[in-house]
């Protein structure tokens, strides 16, 4: 099942989203079923009303608490990185005001010469966890979507963390829905800029799965229903400037393309 968050007349209504192809891009068929309220608090609960793609604008799919990064995550990044694998996960947080919407404009900003693409699968928390074992942590998982955790390396550098590189406004691409069946362990992850392929890599290449990223986090923080956790990119991150557009994409949950301004 495909959820999106849309607006319609200036309110924002959560909708089932049919008529999407196999690879969940968009179709002359593609409508928006609205729900009656946020589909984790009260289910999947329709209203009756449906909306042609043409009518509605897409949102970000929800907003969440916190945003939870990983970083080197493959093997191939940690190496054009510099660095090692990590015996654990590596994370970060990144604020809930980078997030923008498919087809909404990266902004690079003033403090920063060298800003770069990540594409990523994004992992939605369904209920409260806390101190969830692997075993169980796929109880845990309300559906993925597609993420580009934008970063300005050359201050990532210079900072030597990675708050502030990260965390500028809208530099959290995510969307454009979330797919609740969705077999990671057999998708791939990729990146284009003007069109050229950058980024493109097996899911299962992830040094930390899924299942074990859902249980680190949850040792060290309680996760909330809504909450995204960004697994990582591959390598092939690349420069991105003004006038670019960038497209993040994962088969069968989503495309998600963004222009970039100065």
């Amino acid at each position: 099942m495909f959820l999106a968050r849309v607006s319609y007349q200036s309110e924002v209504h959560y909708a089932v989203v049919e008529g999407l192809d196999a690879i969940g891009d968009t179709t002359p068929l593609t409508e928006f079923h609205f729900l009656q309220e946020h589909p984790l608090i009260t289910g999947i609960r329709t209203t009756g009303v449906i909306k042609r793609l043409d009518e509605v604008k897409i949102l970000v799919p929800l907003i969440p608490t916190k945003v939870i990064g990983i970083g080197k995550n493959y093997a191939d990044h940690a190496k054009e990185m510099g660095g090692e694998v990590p015996a654990e996960p590596i994370c970060f947080l990144k604020p809930t005001t980078a997030l923008i919407a498919e087809d909404d404009a990266i902004r690079l900003p003033r403090q920063s010469s060298h800003v770069e693409h990540e594409s990523e699968l994004a992992v939605i928390i369904s209920k409260t966890a806390r101190n969830v074992s692997k075993g169980e942590a796929m109880d845990y998982v309300f559906g993925y979507s597609v993420a580009n955790d934008v970063t300005a390396r050359d201050i990532q550098k210079t900072d030597g963390q990675w708050t502030r590189a990260k965390g500028f406004d809208t530099f959290l691409p995510l969307g454009p829905w979330i797919q609740t069946d969705f077999d990671y362990k057999k998708g791939f992850v990729e990146a284009k800029v003007n069109g050229v392929v950058k980024q493109h890599a097996s899911l299962d290449l992830m040094v930390h799965d899924v299942e074990t990223l859902v249980s680190w986090c949850s040792e060290s923080m309680t996760l909330l229903p809504g909450d995204v956790i960004l697994t990582g990119t591959p390598a092939g991150v690349s420069p991105i400037r003004a006038g670019d557009e960038v497209e993040c994409f994962i088969p069968g949950v989503g495309r998600l393309v963004n222009p970039v301004v100065g």
